[in-house]
């Protein structure tokens, strides 16, 4: 996931700060993310002025914070990358830790998340008009945030400064040095891929998980090989196809499983989705227990998947940014062991010959 690049160590803080407070009374409606990136400093930078005030720096003892998780009861867990939030509100249940990677598979939190990257943690008491708002949140080493958890039920109030004060790291200096992002990886040329032997190990898959293992085992970045399998294989589209797919299922009813991720976590919506809202460049889903925001205007392209498994083909929509990072994928609504639906079947189909796309972009 390509990431903003920050010198290391910020500006003192308490100027710095000072400087947030500015920002934020001229622009009041600015998230974190986007004031950090105006005063060009990681999110974490820009949060971590707040220790000894409304945040706590916290220990990264996973075993101790993932199962403590469902005590803060109904939450909204929130997944990002550089173009899309996903939102989901429920409950942790089913927390499965596993060295460095966990699950959590609830029906309504359904996250899976890649411990290793993940190098610092907040709790933060916010001042709101209606009361103090807890969330918790977590970063990479470039001060990216990986994942998100805010307290949506009064009664989780004890077990969040529990949890707290469990965790609470004897570093709390404001001053946080975070490293920089690593350059992005430049794709081999396509005629030092092996394409034939590419199409056969995708022909040859059993199940969707090992699509990474095989992009890893061909040294092939995920856009070239969705441009050298072959329409069989991957069709390009309308960069409008994830409006339009989204328009059709919330007319349909149909359930689907919306996943947007970065190298941190991914989070899943499964089930339908009802209100679909553009705004600006913003296509919106609106619905009480899901929320994502995609930035229309950063799709650079969009594709139609298909990847055989034991339980037949399995067929995506998947969007990408220039640089050929995945912004999100839908699939139909399935289970291991069961067939892709036939109505997502024939959905994508008809995406497919009604949302061409003109030319795929290098």
């Amino acid at each position: 996931m390509q990431q903003p690049s920050f010198s290391g160590v910020a500006p003192e803080p308490a100027v710095l700060r000072q400087r947030w407070q500015a920002l934020r009374q001229s622009q009041p409606r600015t998230r974190i993310r986007d004031a950090a990136e105006q005063l060009g400093v990681s999110e974490a930078q820009l949060l971590a002025t707040g220790l000894g005030q409304d945040a706590v720096r916290l220990e990264l003892r996973f075993d101790v914070l993932l199962p403590r998780m469902e005590s803060l009861g109904r939450v909204m867990s929130l997944t990002r990358n550089a173009h899309a939030v996903h939102e989901k509100r429920g409950t942790w249940r089913n927390v499965e830790l596993n060295g460095a990677r966990a699950l959590v598979l609830d029906e309504d939190i359904d996250l899976r998340l890649f411990l290793s990257r993940w190098r610092f943690g907040f709790a933060l008491r916010e001042p709101m008009e209606d009361g103090i708002r807890r969330s918790l949140h977590f970063f990479d080493a470039t001060g990216t945030a990986v994942h998100k958890v805010f307290l949506e039920d009064p009664t989780g109030t004890a077990a969040f400064e529990a949890l707290v004060s469990k965790l609470a790291h004897e570093d709390q200096t404001p001053a946080l040095a975070v490293e920089a992002a690593p350059p992005v990886a430049v794709p081999r040329p396509d005629d030092q891929v092996d394409g034939e032997g590419l199409r056969a190990g995708w022909r040859a898959l059993q199940d969707t998980h090992e699509f990474f293992s095989l992009l890893q085992r061909f040294d092939v970045a995920r856009t070239q090989a969705l441009r050298l399998a072959g329409r069989e294989l991957a069709r390009p589209v309308a960069l409008e196809s994830l409006s339009w797919v989204l328009e059709r299922v919330s007319a349909s009813g149909l359930p689907i499983m919306v996943f947007v991720g970065n190298p941190g976590a991914i989070q899943i919506h499964t089930g339908p989705v009802h209100t679909v809202r553009p705004m600006g460049p913003w296509l919106n889903v609106l619905d009480r227990g899901f929320n994502l925001h995609v930035r229309g205007d950063h799709i650079h392209s969009a594709w139609v998947v298909h990847k055989p498994t034991r339980d037949g083909v399995v067929t995506s929509l998947e969007v990408f940014d220039a640089a050929g990072e995945n912004i999100a994928l839908v699939f139909g609504q399935r289970k291991p062991g069961k067939p892709e639906l036939p109505e997502w079947t024939a959905l994508m189909r008809e995406l497919m010959e009604a949302l061409p796309a003109p030319e795929v972009r290098p």
